[in-house]
């Protein structure tokens, strides 16, 4: 199959299926002419791909995981040691959003959102890193 229907049965982006080519990750067969040429075995690679990916495993792990999937010499904990990181640096990211999502609801609220110029928000900002971690606004 050419890459508009790998495209097609895959979900994913011509342009992403001719990135994962570049570095490597997949390899499909060329035309005489350079056409490419995807193989079911392409295809499966390229599903396993943009599922990894939607579960934000970088470019790298991804590569590792399908090397481990491929490898049926392979075990299961090291798969699951890589999914165990990629679940720890998932939770990292939630904390760091929640801590954002704090500042932000703290700054929201201390702000009165009229038309006075005074703005509680404008200067939790300018207050630089760890000024509103919820005991208050600065004000002068």
């Amino acid at each position: 199959m050419n890459i508009k229907e790998a495209a097609a049965r895959s979900g994913l982006p011509a342009k992403t299926i001719r990135y994962y080519e570049e570095i490597g990750l997949v390899r499909p067969l060329r035309d005489m002419n350079g056409y490419r040429r995807f193989r079911e075995s392409d295809l499966h690679k390229l599903g396993f791909l943009g599922r990894a990916r939607s579960l934000g495993f970088s470019i790298e792990e991804c590569r590792t995981l399908l090397a481990l999937w491929e490898d049926r010499a392979r075990t299961s904990a090291d798969v699951k040691r890589l999914a165990e990181r990629h679940l720890e640096q998932i939770a990292a990211k939630i904390a760091e959003l929640q801590a954002m999502q704090a500042t932000l609801s703290h700054l929201v609220s201390a702000c009165a959102g009229d038309d006075r110029p005074d703005c509680p928000i404008l200067e939790g900002l300018s207050a630089g890193p760890g000024c509103c971690g919820g005991a208050g606004v600065r004000r002068p």
